[in-house]
C-alpha cells in the first residue's frame, strides 16, 4: 500500500509530497516539528531530512511574527497541529535550537489539546543530528518513543576522531 505524505510549514501551503510505503513494514509515520529562531536553519535542515528520510513529515515553525529572528507560539501549534494530521496518528517529535525555543513549545502545548499533548514528544538533543536520526528511525517505523530516544541519542554521538563521549 502506498499514501502520500505532505511536509507542512506552519503559515504555508501543503508542499513536498511524497509517496512511499508507510514505515516500513508497520505503517506507523512519525513525523518532527522543526522549531527553531531562524526560518533558513530550519528551512536547510528540512532538506537534509528529505534527503535522509523521504516521506517522514516534517513541520516547521521559525522566526517571529514580524519576520525577525525568534519563536512563536502560535506558529509552534499550527506546525504540531498540522504534522499530527500529516502522521496519522502516529506522534510528533518537537527538536528545539535554542533552550529559550523550548518556551514557545511550552506554551503552545498548553494550547493543544489533551490528545494532541499525548501524541507529542520533546527532545532535548541537538537539532540538526538529532532531526536526521529521528527521521531515520521515523522511516523505518519506530514508534514515536523509539523516534524520541533516535533524537535524544544524538547528544552522544561521537562528531570527532577519536571521541569517545557517551
Amino acid at each position: 500500500m502506498l499514501i502520500q505524505l505532505v511536509v507542512y510549514e506552519a503559515g504555508s501551503a501543503p508542499r513536498d509530497v511524497v509517496t512511499r510505503h508507510p514505515g516500513g513494514l508497520g505503517g506507523t509515520v512519525v513525523g518532527l516539528v522543526l522549531v527553531a529562531h531562524s526560518p533558513e536553519l530550519v528551512r536547510g535542515l528540512r532538506a537534509m531530512v528529505a534527503q535522509a528520510a523521504p516521506g517522514v513529515p516534517v513541520g516547521l515553525a521559525a522566526g517571529s511574527a514580524h519576520g525577525r529572528l525568534g519563536t512563536s507560539a502560535p506558529r509552534v501549534l499550527e506546525a504540531l497541529q498540522e504534522t499530527l494530521a500529516a502522521s496519522r496518528g502516529d506522534g510528533a517529535v518537537v527538536l528545539v535550537d535554542l533552550g529559550s525555543a523550548t518556551m514557545a513549545v511550552e506554551i503552545a502545548l498548553e494550547e493543544a489539546t489533551e490528545a494532541e499533548r499525548r501524541l507529542t514528544r520533546l527532545s532535548g538533543g541537538p537539532i540538526v543530528e538529532g532531526a536526521i536520526l529521528a527521521a531515520v528511525e521515523a522511516a523505518a517505523g519506530a514508534g514515536l518513543d523509539g523516534v524520541l530516544a533516535a533524537a535524544d541519542g544524538a547528544a552522544v554521538v561521537p562528531k570527532l576522531p577519536g571521541d569517545e563521549r557517551g
